[in-house]
C-alpha cells in the first residue's frame, strides 16, 4: 500500500511543478510579446521620422541634380553617373 500512495504523490507533485513551469512560460511569453510590440512601435516611429526627414533631402538633391546637369532629368547630361541616370548601356 505504500508504493502506490508514493507513486500517486510523485505524480501529483510531478503534475504541480509542470503546472508552475507552464504558468512562468506563459508569464514570460507575455512579456516577450510585449517587448516585440513595444519595438515594432519603436521601428514604426523611427520610419516615420526618416520619411519626414528624408522627403526635404531628396528633393533638395533632385533640385541640384537638375541644376548640375542644366538640361531636364532623363536628358543626356554630363552629371553624376556620366549621363545614363543609373540605367544600363547597350553595347
Amino acid at each position: 500500500m505504500f508504493w502506490p500512495m508514493l507513486q500517486v504523490a510523485l505524480a501529483f507533485v510531478g503534475t504541480a511543478v509542470l503546472g508552475v513551469l507552464a504558468v512562468r512560460v506563459g508569464l514570460e511569453v507575455r512579456r516577450l510579446s510585449r517587448a516585440v510590440g513595444d519595438g515594432a512601435e519603436r521601428i514604426s516611429r523611427a520610419t516615420e521620422q526618416l520619411e519626414q526627414s528624408a522627403a526635404p533631402l531628396a528633393a533638395r538633391t533632385g533640385a541640384l541634380r537638375r541644376e548640375f546637369d542644366g538640361a531636364p532629368e532623363g536628358s543626356r547630361g554630363t552629371g553624376p553617373g556620366g549621363g545614363n541616370s543609373g540605367k544600363i548601356r547597350k553595347e
